[in-house]
């Protein structure tokens, strides 16, 4: 006989249960999507903190201001090291990257 689950009136549960659990892809879309959206928050939180406009940003690195924007979108997916480590030069600062073990169950945002 299956193991009955605790009822809960958690929401966050609730929709963990309902749309990941059991569902490998749709977890490793939303980790992604999760890394993905941090990258862009942390570029714009090191401009912001350096009182950089998207403009002044863009000539110190070499782009246009436009590509500031896409880099600071969440859904942007064309980041590249060089241009992290330009935008970490510009800022007065290194890239770091870490290889972490990937999370066995979903945890709430």
């Amino acid at each position: 006989m299956p193991k009955k689950r605790k009822t809960t009136s958690d929401a966050g549960e609730i929709l963990r249960r309902r749309y990941y659990e059991g569902k490998p892809g749709r977890v490793a879309d939303l980790e992604e999507a999760r890394a993905e959206d941090e990258l862009a928050r942390r570029i714009y939180e090191l401009r912001e903190q350096a009182g950089l406009t998207q403009a002044r940003l863009a000539q110190m690195v070499g782009t246009t201001a436009s590509v500031i924007s896409r880099l600071e979108d969440s859904e942007y997916e064309g980041h590249s090291l060089t241009m992290l480590k330009r935008i970490a030069a510009a800022v007065n600062k290194r890239v770091e990257i870490r290889f972490v073990p990937k999370k066995e169950k979903l945890q709430p945002a």
